[in-house]
């Protein structure tokens, strides 16, 4: 069997898989956000970033970064100025969708989720958390060398909307600390931990540490309740649409499994996986 058949044949096995998942099957539940927004308190200006110690894998990933020279190199926020604060979707008008992840969990898995986006000609938007990349500070150059964008969910993943403000302007110029030594770049976004939107005294802060937006999403996978794979596929598949942002995350097994059908479908329907940036550009 040549190549080109073999090809065919899996696409068209992966979409009769999706096809089983999403016959006769409700939605799934409605969106909602994860973090209650608590009170904003006085807007004093905020201390500036904690000063931790880094850890040894991440000098030692900084230097072997170094010795090897750059990789892809990793791109800066922009200003959209006809785009508000906080986005949750790109433009209806044209085919295309922006499926972002939190960055977060077993590296094995998060390598999983690329290598098929990546087959698929798919790029991810990846919202990492400091924490997770001072542990494996090899995946920042991996995102970025697939062709992918990185981008600041927090440095350690609290409530952050629920902090005060020295501790939630800590929480974003830490983990944009960590981004800038590994890439060069704070990343290209800032989204809030734990909740779907900031509060506007987050948002300020986000906008403070250099994040001219926060991206939001319209799309809620649910993947973090754990539902399984066909939950996973029907909730995306049931609200995608032009312009949509996904919100999915790489520590969820569901997940991984869920995404071929999930590539598989946004492909039947003519739309194109492509970054945040460019979906809004």
């Amino acid at each position: 069997m040549d190549g080109r058949r073999t090809v065919v044949l899996r696409r068209t096995a992966l979409r009769a898989a999706a096809g089983a998942l999403l016959t006769g099957a409700a939605t799934g539940c409605a969106d909602g956000g994860r973090g209650a927004h608590a009170p904003q308190g006085p807007r004093s200006a905020p201390e500036g970033p904690r000063s931790a110690p880094e850890p040894d894998g991440a000098r030692q990933a900084e230097g072997a970064r170094q010795a090897e020279g750059p990789g892809r190199k990793a791109a800066a926020p922009r200003r959209f100025a006809s785009l508000p604060g906080q986005i949750e979707h790109g433009s209806r008008a044209r085919p295309r969708v922006a499926l972002t992840f939190g960055g977060e969990g077993d590296p094995a898995l998060a390598l999983r989720v690329l290598a098929d986006a990546e087959r698929a000609g798919a790029r991810l938007t990846v919202l990492a958390v400091g924490d997770w990349l001072d542990a494996h500070p090899e995946m920042a150059r991996r995102i970025l060398d697939g062709g992918h964008e990185l981008g600041n969910h927090t440095q350690s993943h609290p409530d952050v909307n629920a902090l005060d403000e020295a501790r939630a302007y800590a929480e974003i110029t830490d983990c944009a600390r960590r981004l800038r030594r590994l890439t060069g770049s704070i990343g290209t976004w800032f989204r809030p931990s734990r909740s779907r939107r900031a509060t506007p005294l987050v948002e300020d802060l986000a906008r403070r540490a250099g994040y001219p937006h926060v991206l939001s999403y319209d799309v809620d996978s649910l993947d973090l309740t754990s539902p399984g794979v066909a939950a996973v596929t029907r909730k995306v598949t049931g609200e995608l649409r032009n312009g949509s942002v996904v919100s999915l995350h790489f520590g969820t097994r569901d997940t991984v499994a869920a995404l071929p059908l999930l590539l598989t479908e946004i492909d039947r329907r003519g739309l194109r996986a492509v970054t945040a940036t460019e979906l809004f550009t």
